[in-house]
C-alpha cells in the first residue's frame, strides 16, 4: 500500500513529482473539497454569530425598557403569533395586570403602553426561535448532504444544546419575576442568562475563526504557539466572563444607579453598606454596594493583567500578534472608561446598552488575540 500524507507543502491544485517519477497529490487536509466545505461552515457560523449578537443587544434593550415580564406564559410553539385582535390584547393585558410589577409600578399603564413592552419581549423571543431554527437547518444540511467531520458534528451539537438550554434559562429568569411580590427578575438568574448568551457568542466566534483557516494551516501554525501568553490571555478571557456575570448582577438590581461617584463609592473606599443583609452570602447577589464594588474591583484586576500581557507581547517577533494585543489593551481601557461614565450618569439606558455592546466587541477582540496566539499567522521576514 502506498503511504498517504495528511498535507503537503504544495497548493491544493498543484502537483509535484517524487524522485521515482510518482505524482504526489495534495493531502487530505489540503484538498479543495475540504476547503469549500470550510467556507460553507464559515458563512453558516457568521449567520449564527450575527443573530446571537443581535439577540444580546435586544435582550439588553428588553431589560432596560422593563419589558421582560410583559408575557407571562411560555409557549414555545403557539407563542409565535402575537395578539391579532382587541380581545386577544385585552386577555394578555389582563394576565399582566395580575403581576406584582403591574400592581406596584405600572398600575396606571394603558393598553397602548402595554403593547410597546409586549412587542419588545415578543421580538426577543422570536429572535431566539429564529436562532434555534437556523442552527437546526444548518446542522441538518451539513449532517445529511455534506458529511461533516466528527469534530464539527460535536461542535454543532454543543451549540445546539447551549441554545436549547438558553431558551429554558430565559423562562427560568422570567418566571422569577412573576412570583410573590417580585417586580423584577432574580438578579442571579439574569446574570446566568447573560453569561450563557456570551458563552454561546464566544463559542460561535471561536468556531468561526477556526473555519476561516484550513486544517493543514491550523496544524502547522499551532507548532509555533506561545504557551506562556496562551495561559495569560486565557486567564484574561475567564476573568472577562466573571465580569460579565457580575455585570448581570449589577443590572439585575439596578446597582449602577446607587453609587454614582468614582473612584470612591458614597465617599468611601469600601462601602459601609456592603454587608447589610443576612445571611452574609446573599450580599454577593443582592447588595447594591457589594455587587457594584466587586464589579469595579474585577475591572481593575482585568486592567492590570491586560497591561502586563501587553508588556509581554512587546517582545514578540510576530507583528500581527503585537497589533492584536495592542487592540486588546485599547479595548479594555475604553470599556472601563465607558463603565465609569455610565455609573457617573446613573446608568441611563443609552449608555448602558453601549456598555453592553462594548462587552461584545471586547470579548471578540480577546478571542481573536487568543486565537492568533494559539495559531499564529505566518509572516514574511522581508524587511
Amino acid at each position: 500500500m502506498k503511504k498517504g500524507f495528511v498535507f503537503e507543502e504544495i497548493g491544493p491544485e498543484e502537483k509535484a513529482s517524487s524522485d521515482n517519477g510518482q505524482v504526489i497529490k495534495p493531502g487530505i487536509l489540503s484538498r479543495s473539497k475540504n476547503n469549500k466545505l470550510n467556507k460553507m461552515i464559515f458563512f453558516y457560523l457568521i449567520s449564527l454569530l450575527t443573530l446571537v449578537f443581535l439577540m444580546i443587544l435586544l435582550g439588553g434593550l428588553t431589560r432596560l425598557t422593563d419589558s421582560g415580564l410583559s408575557i407571562t406564559e411560555w409557549k414555545p410553539l403557539t407563542g409565535v403569533i402575537p395578539p391579532l385582535n382587541v380581545t386577544s390584547w385585552l386577555n394578555e393585558f389582563l394576565k399582566y395586570s395580575e403581576t406584582s410589577e403591574f400592581k406596584l409600578q405600572n398600575i396606571n399603564m394603558s393598553l397602548e403602553e402595554f403593547k410597546v413592552i409586549y412587542y419588545w419581549e415578543w421580538a426577543h423571543r422570536q429572535l431566539g426561535r429564529l436562532i434555534g431554527l437556523v442552527w437546526f437547518l444548518g446542522f441538518f444540511l451539513f449532517l445529511v448532504w455534506y458529511k461533516i467531520s466528527a469534530s464539527w458534528r460535536t461542535r454543532f451539537l454543543i451549540l445546539g444544546v447551549l441554545i436549547g438550554v438558553q431558551g429554558f434559562l430565559g423562562w427560568w429568569m422570567v418566571s422569577s419575576g412573576l412570583e410573590n411580590m417580585m417586580v423584577d427578575v432574580a438578579s442571579y438568574r439574569l446574570a446566568v442568562h447573560l453569561t450563557t448568551a456570551f458563552t454561546i457568542f464566544g463559542l460561535i466566534f471561536w468556531y468561526t475563526l477556526k473555519s476561516s483557516r484550513t486544517e493543514a494551516d491550523l496544524i502547522q501554525s499551532q507548532r509555533y504557539s506561545n504557551k506562556k501568553l496562551m495561559i495569560l490571555i486565557s486567564g484574561l478571557l475567564y476573568l472577562l466572563y466573571i465580569q460579565i456575570f457580575l455585570g448581570g448582577l449589577v443590572a439585575g438590581i439596578d446597582a449602577g444607579t446607587s453609587y454614582t461617584d468614582w473612584p470612591l463609592m458614597g465617599g468611601e473606599v469600601f462601602p459601609s453598606l456592603a454587608f447589610e443583609f443576612q445571611p452574609i452570602w446573599i450580599n454577593f447577589l443582592e447588595s447594591e454596594a457589594l455587587v457594584q464594588f466587586n464589579h469595579r474591583v474585577v475591572g481593575y484586576i482585568i486592567a492590570i493583567l491586560t497591561f502586563y500581557i501587553w508588556l509581554k507581547s512587546r517582545y514578540l517577533g510576530n507583528k500581527k500578534l503585537r497589533v492584536f494585543y495592542t487592540l486588546t489593551l485599547i479595548a479594555i481601557f475604553l470599556q472601563i472608561l465607558l463603565g465609569i461614565i455610565t455609573v457617573r450618569y446613573a446608568s441611563p439606558w443609552q449608555l448602558a446598552i453601549v456598555h453592553q455592546f462594548g462587552a461584545i466587541v471586547l470579548i471578540s477582540i480577546v478571542l481573536k488575540s487568543r486565537f492568533e496566539t494559539m495559531f499564529p499567522s505566518f509572516q514574511s521576514v522581508r524587511g
